[in-house]
């Protein structure tokens, strides 16, 4: 490992979990510069280094993306400072994570029990900001603006609300795969009409043929999406992508 003063890169890496070709990269971004370069070429980091790496992983687990690091980073010259706002960011990060903690048990145990549950305690400590560079990534600058300004307008009731529409149509979805029903049946494709104009309420427009049957991949493929639906992994999330399917090529070519 390192002498104490100084890491080689390839000691930085593997001391921080990540590559050396990561940390190459954040050099090439002017967010890790190496302290110096010997004569070998080789790249070396001092403890400053340390810091500011620590801060940048953490400002990646936070969902921030790179040009944003650097702009926060490019802003911090106290390094004492700049570790206070770290801590103060761990505590708010371990506060939401104990409250998503309690809101899954929480989901879990009315599930168990059959009982009602309520959009309030389902989505406890989830943030819809926090996945911003991603949402910007996936449909551009413009769609997430126009979306967050939709949601801010709301209340908490109609947040709440929205939520709970959402929590009855993955609730009857699950109990129509649980009866065997197919996902073309009148009755299923009954659930997915509302899952449409749910959909199309967030999304400010009529979903298109293309952005249903997308949005019913997605569930399959990301398993934050695929959590809504298949609470036991039974197979409810594909039998949900199959019913939007079959929704969107009698109702949306």
């Amino acid at each position: 490992m390192g002498t104490g003063t100084e890491w080689s890169i390839q000691d930085l890496a593997k001391a921080a979990g990540t590559t050396s070709r990561t940390l190459r990269h954040y050099g090439q971004l002017g967010l890790l510069p190496p302290s110096r370069i010997g004569a070998n070429g080789y790249r070396y980091y001092d403890q400053d280094s340390l810091v500011r790496l620590q801060r940048i992983l953490l400002l990646r687990e936070l969902g921030l993306g790179l040009p944003v690091i650097a702009e926060v980073l490019a802003g911090e010259q106290d390094t004492a400072a700049a570790l206070r706002a770290h801590l103060e960011l761990l505590r708010q990060e371990q506060d939401r994570i104990r409250r998503q903690i309690e809101s899954v048990t929480t989901t879990l145990h009315k599930t168990e029990r059959g009982e009602q549950l309520m959009a309030a305690e389902v989505f406890d400590g989830f943030d819809h900001a926090r996945y911003k560079d991603e949402v910007i990534e996936r449909w551009g600058k413009d769609a997430y603006e126009s979306s967050d300004r939709w949601w801010r307008s709301f209340s908490e009731a109609d947040k709440q609300a929205y939520f709970q529409t959402h929590l009855d149509i993955a609730a009857d979805y699950g109990r129509a795969h649980a009866a065997g029903l197919a996902p073309d049946s009148s009755e299923v494709q009954a659930i997915v009409a509302r899952h449409h104009h749910w959909v199309g309420i967030g999304s400010q427009r009529r979903p298109s043929y293309e952005y249903f049957i997308g949005l019913g991949e997605m569930y399959v493929a990301d398993p934050r999406f695929a959590a809504n639906y298949d609470v036991h992994g039974d197979g409810t999330t594909e039998f949900v992508r199959d019913a939007m399917r079959a929704y969107a090529e009698a109702n949306l070519r």
